[in-house]
């Protein structure tokens, strides 16, 4: 799994001109799935991301996980994460997990997070959505499931 972690002071989704999630204060994730992840790749994420220390403490150094804060969470599904654009021009995204696979990872993704008693909201899987976002520092971070050890 692939995410994208914004630091963010706002964010929400939109999908077909009405808002289905929005955030303050948290992290705005953009998750993509590949075809070979599982709940252990989920569960990874879930941990580093829950405990990443990327929120200021009084000092302003980055010492504060969004569980610290007690800061809210907008998880984006974005399979154009897993792009394969070595070869010519155009992506390929055949190794993103197909939607059998994927919605179902998703929302063990999502009901993992839940589990830490922060706000949860989420787009929709698969829509076409506009996600706005004030990005705050910029702090944003690529992780991949892939590379823990």
């Amino acid at each position: 799994m692939k995410a994208v972690i914004q630091r963010v002071s706002e964010s929400s989704v939109k999908v077909e001109g009405k808002v289905v999630g929005e955030i303050i204060n948290g992290l705005n994730l953009l998750i993509g799935i590949d075809e070979g992840d599982s709940t252990g790749d989920a569960d990874w994420l879930t941990q580093k991301i829950l405990n990443l220390r990327i929120f200021g403490d009084d000092e302003g150094k980055l010492n504060k996980s969004v569980l610290d804060i007690t800061g809210e969470i907008l998880c984006i599904s974005q399979f154009t994460l897993i792009a394969d654009y070595k070869k010519g021009n155009r992506p390929s995204f055949i190794k993103a997990a197909k939607p059998d696979q994927a919605i179902p990872l998703f929302e063990y993704f999502k009901d993992e997070l839940r589990k830490s008693g922060l706000k949860i909201e989420s787009g929709i899987f698969g829509a076409d959505m506009k996600v706005s976002l004030i990005n705050d520092g910029p702090v944003t971070i690529v992780m991949d499931s892939k590379t823990k050890i």
